[in-house]
């Protein structure tokens, strides 16, 4: 069965994109209108690394078997598709034209994909403990999420990390860390019917290079528990976020490795929260595993690099985490130094506006994947 699925963001939704077109399905991407113009014409193409290949194989969306097309909010008609997938940063769903948007997807009752580090705050809803209202702080606009149904909400955790390469066009994307989409199930088994044809179709899929087929990593794995999503956080909290140093940044490496002990400790304090909330440990990745990942990473994250160029708002999982861990009544010293941290720098950056407009973001730009 072929289905129609809408992505919110064609930079990192590209990478998703790409795999649903192995998959023989259609695919809309939603982007501004110049990046629109560019990928109707040019199509996209994404670079994936090759296990035994000096260099990454560049798949074409002119080449797949499914059909893409761009288009502008706006110019979406939503009784098109079977399922929306959500892949902008949290900030940009508050941004013209995509806000709107939100609220007409919200009253279509179409099923929702986030493949986001920030959770929906409609996904949290789904999760028993928690009390969803209390943790608006942490996002930049939560009357973005207003009127979603959490049924129709699910989050699969973003573990692939990509980026735009440097100079390339906005068609363009590069896969750093080919892991997997990691999603949880909708409590209706007709939506999450829709995950797993798709899961069972990117399986499928394969592509030929020099006469040969071979398998493009980075899947989609849907799941039974609705905790599988939060994996990632150990992750961000351990490395993303304590890139960001008082007055300046550092790789994620350096900072999963410069104290091994101390990142042990505040990723084990992260992953026992989730399974204090009700997740499975095998639901998570183990630390030595992470921390052999983070041997690759040279680069500071994309928060951190967001926030010295000057952001006024990032996606915010550090403090998320800290008030979901307040509502169980945990305390982290760590966790408290890498929010104050943030706070910080984000206050030097909004202080830099004496009359902050609201903000307004790109609809390409790629998530905190790195």
């Amino acid at each position: 069965m072929q289905y129609n699925i809408l992505i919110l963001g064609a930079s990192y939704g590209s990478l998703f994109g790409t795999k649903l077109l192995m998959g023989g399905h259609r695919v809309s991407l939603v982007c501004t209108a110049p990046t629109a113009r560019l990928i109707n014409r040019e199509g996209t193409r994404v670079r994936f690394p090759i296990r035994d290949r000096a260099e990454p194989v560049e798949i074409a969306s002119r080449d797949l078997p499914g059909r893409l097309q761009a288009a502008t909010p706006d110019e979406v008609d939503l009784g098109d598709y079977d399922l929306i997938v959500l892949g902008m940063q949290e900030a940009q769903y508050g941004s013209e034209g995509v806000r709107e948007l939100m609220r007409r997807i919200a009253r279509s009752r179409k099923p929702c994909l986030a493949i986001m580090n920030m959770p929906p705050l409609t996904y949290l809803r789904r999760l028993p403990g928690i009390v969803a209202e209390a943790l608006k702080g942490s996002y930049t606009d939560p009357s973005v999420w207003e009127g979603f149904d959490p049924a129709l909400m699910t989050l699969a955790s973003p573990d692939p990390q990509a980026f735009r390469p440097p100079d390339a066009q906005k068609n363009v994307l590069q896969v750093g860390l080919p892991t997997n989409f990691k999603a949880a199930r909708f409590e209706s088994e007709e939506s999450t019917a829709i995950l797993r044809r798709l899961e069972l179709d990117i399986d499928a899929a394969r592509y030929v290079v020099d006469g040969v087929e071979i398998e493009i990593p980075v899947r989609l794995k849907v799941h039974e528990s609705i905790f599988v999503p939060l994996a990632k956080w150990p992750m961000l909290i351990a490395g993303n976020y304590r890139c960001v140093r008082q007055n300046d940044m550092i790789p994620i490496r350096e900072a999963v490795h410069g104290d091994l002990d101390a990142s042990r400790r505040i990723y084990q304090w992260v992953a026992n929260l989730c399974i204090g909330l009700g997740a499975d440990a095998e639901d998570l990745v183990p630390f030595e595993k992470y921390a052999n990942a983070a041997r690759s990473l040279g680069k500071p994250s994309s928060a951190a690099r967001a926030l010295f160029g000057g952001a006024e708002h990032i996606e915010r999982v550090d403090s998320l985490v800290r008030r979901i861990a307040g509502q169980c009544g945990l305390e982290s010293a760590a966790l408290d130094g890498v929010v104050a941290r943030v706070d910080e720098r984000l206050g030097k950056n909004r202080a830099k506006h004496e009359q902050p407009a609201a903000p307004v973001f790109g609809f390409e730009a790629v998530p905190s994947m790195a």
